[in-house]
């Protein structure tokens, strides 16, 4: 499929397929989710990938016969509802359920794998060995379990090396386990041309907000700088980094929407762009990334 610029690259199929624009967003999106999940292709003429991305979510789209909508969005066009919602690369991908962003990637990704996202999103089984296992490997991880997740990520290595989830899988135990520096070496083996991919932009992430936690040092003279004077943004900023690097994740989502509420310009709207690299480093379906999405979406969109 191919398509000009400045032309819409997705034409109404049955309702299931819109170009929605910036007037249009809250009900071709917003509302239409509230039916059924609705992806939204952020785009622009000039993007390559796009051209590759889009033709693929159509036929995704189309085969899942109304259990899911796409909604496209020129960039170029009306750049707003992509800047609200971080986005810094394109193509992406963000899926809305019940008027809410809940689910998302970047990166013009191969059909299976658009495929597998959609049916997860609508409650359906990938169902293949090496996705049991990598399922098995990040249960582990989160459970604590480093040494059996290594196992499980290698493993899956062993059979196919290029494999960007088990790669990201082994630096995120590298993370786990304190060694920051193991972490970015694995990711240094990473072609740039796949460091977008989601799960290894989710460990960068990771590790982006490790180094700044570091810097930060001791958290007690924040939160006394905060006493002082609540709108001291800088020392609540600082905090938020800190609170989300010892694990406290919902701590440090309220003390970034308390900037956003409170001055969104504030630091070039760096309490935004900070929400979306905590959102990236957690991962899509972590529940702190969710309620966060929500109640970001709530001010942004209120």
């Amino acid at each position: 499929m191919t398509f000009a610029a400045g032309a819409t690259p997705a034409a109404a199929t049955d309702g299931l397929i819109v170009a929605t624009t910036t007037q249009s967003f809250m009900t071709d999106v917003v509302q239409a989710s509230n039916a059924v999940p609705v992806l939204v292709d952020f785009w622009a003429p000039w993007c390559g990938p796009c051209r590759q991305l889009t033709p693929v979510l159509e036929k995704v789209v189309k085969a899942a016969q109304g259990k899911v909508k796409l909604a496209t969005m020129n960039i170029d066009e009306h750049p707003a509802i992509a800047g609200q919602l971080g986005i810094q690369s394109i193509p992406a991908v963000i899926a809305f359920t019940r008027g809410q962003p809940v689910d998302g990637f970047m990166g013009a990704l191969p059909e299976a794998q658009v495929k597998a996202f959609v049916e997860r999103l609508v409650g359906g089984a990938v169902g293949d060995e090496e996705a049991d296992v990598l399922a098995e490997a990040e249960a582990a991880l989160e459970a604590g379990d480093s040494a059996f997740a290594a196992e499980a990520f290698a493993a899956i290595l062993a059979e196919e090396p290029d494999n960007l989830a088990a790669l990201a899988g082994l630096a995120k135990v590298r993370l786990a386990m304190g060694d920051l520096e193991g972490a970015k070496g694995m990711l240094a083996a990473v072609p740039p041309a796949k460091a977008s991919d989601p799960a290894i932009a989710g460990v960068q992430a990771q590790i982006d907000l490790a180094e700044k936690a570091a810097a930060v040092g001791d958290l007690a003279p924040l939160e006394a700088r905060i006493a002082a004077d609540p709108l001291d943004h800088q020392a609540r900023f600082d905090l938020a980094v800190g609170l989300a690097a010892a694990g406290y994740r919902k701590e440090a989502v309220a003390h970034l929407l308390e900037i956003v509420r409170k001055d969104r310009a504030w630091n070039d709207d760096g309490a935004r762009k900070e929400l979306v690299g905590l959102f990236e480093a957690w991962g899509p379906k972590d529940e702190h990334t969710i309620a966060g999405r929500k109640r970001l979406s709530s001010l942004l969109f209120s």
